[in-house]
């Protein structure tokens, strides 16, 4: 991924994310109070991120397996209310793992 790869999202999630509150402040001049519509205007932000970064994640590593070796372990631990920081040091543990097996075993 090189830096205007990492630029463009940056500046696609800072559009959605400010897409989301401005239309509200624009465009609606009471408090929302359908659940529906405030869970998608919050969780909105969050899934364009997730979309972005998921293919980065199987695809920057040598094999795919990695990738998801790694993706696996940070679901798992983030299932289980893990911290940001274990989850991400575990994750990375995970695919440095898998990456030093697969050269071992080619």
């Amino acid at each position: 991924m090189t830096l205007a790869d990492m630029l463009i999202g940056c500046g696609i999630m800072f559009a959605v994310t400010f897409a989301t509150k401005a239309v509200g402040l624009l465009f609606v001049k009471k408090q929302i109070k359908n659940q529906f519509i405030k869970s998608f205007v919050y969780y909105l932000p969050y899934s364009v991120l997730a979309v972005m970064v998921f293919p980065a994640i199987l695809f920057s590593t040598s094999t795919i397996w990695s990738g998801i070796a790694g993706t696996l372990v940070a679901l798992v631990l983030a299932y289980f209310r893990r911290g940001l920081l274990v989850v991400s040091v575990a994750s990375i543990a995970t695919v440095f793992l898998a990456e030093m097996c697969f050269m071992l075993c080619a």
